[in-house]
């Protein structure tokens, strides 16, 4: 199924991302992963795609099988990169085999190395060619707070506008940790008449390690009050995962309250964090 069709229906809706093994031998634990969460009957499930397109084969795998095997609806990200034409359409004819109908359309990080392909420049050249290529539902990244490398935040969403101008059918926010940032980019994209479904991405934040990360690659804001649980339950790995998760989960119920019904978690291969987030809303979703 098509993911704009699902986020048609009007209803909130919950997905989970998973990401393929950097190393043969750690696909098996991997696949284990996905297939618990995908038990878990989501909307859809994202599967990554790895730095330099190393992972291509193993995105195309886990996608087909939560689908195959479990029925649920994957999303296989494609990023463009590091990424030859030659290699995008391969890509492309193997989803297009596996009846997998949704791809995510991301430019990538710069590899450390610096060494990029010149086929594409920009994730709206990606969109465009996967339009061009078959009929995909397409989505891309939004930066509620701007991504790193936009001049500024009217920038960055001229060039959103241009991804949903290229053929984009939805968009999936960076994580975000305070709602408001989200309420306010929302009001902002929707003036500029960016009309398409944006699901909201949360990260559970389970460990400190996770924190220093985020703030590396991303500079996402703090909030006073996360920080306040990650000063008074960082040390503590078990209160640490337990805050995390609520307070993920309390984010989800204000969305959901104030009409973001689409919610994406960024879980991390980690079934049962899945599943507490899953179980806390049971009643809302």
């Amino acid at each position: 199924m098509k993911i704009k069709d699902i986020l048609a229906q009007g209803k909130p809706t919950l997905s989970f991302e998973v990401f393929p093994p950097k190393t043969e031998d750690k696909y098996d634990s991997v696949e284990r992963a996905a297939a618990e969460i995908a038990r878990l009957k989501p909307s859809f499930m994202s599967v990554t795609y790895g730095a330099g397109g190393g992972t291509s084969r193993y995105t195309v795998e886990i996608a087909s099988g939560i689908q195959e095997q479990y029925g649920v609806t994957p999303l296989a990200h494609l990023t463009c990169v590091s990424s030859t034409r030659e290699k995008v359409h391969q890509v492309l004819s193997e989803l297009k085999e596996k009846r997998i109908e949704n791809v995510l359309a991301l430019r990538g990080d710069i590899p450390a190395d610096g060494r990029v392909a010149e086929d594409y420049h920009y994730a709206s050249e990606l969109i465009r060619e996967i339009k061009d290529f078959g009929d995909f539902c397409i989505g891309a990244a939004c930066y509620p707070e701007g991504h790193v490398e936009s001049v500024n935040k009217t920038a960055d969403i001229q060039h959103l506008k241009e991804k949903v101008e290229a053929g984009c059918d939805f968009v999936t926010t960076q994580m975000f940790f305070d709602n408001n940032i989200l309420y306010n980019y929302l009001y902002r994209i929707r003036e500029k008449g960016i009309t398409v479904p944006v699901v909201a991405g949360i990260m559970p934040v389970t460990n400190v390690a996770q924190i220093k990360r985020i703030c590396q690659m991303s500079g996402t804001y703090l909030p006073s009050r996360f920080k306040a649980i990650v000063d008074r339950f960082g040390e503590n790995p078990a209160a640490m995962k337990q805050a995390g998760i609520a307070y993920a989960t309390e984010q989800i119920i204000d969305l959901i309250a104030n009409g973001v019904n689409g919610i994406h978690v960024y879980s991390m291969n980690k079934p049962d964090v899945a599943a507490r987030i899953q179980d806390s809303l049971s009643e809302i979703l």
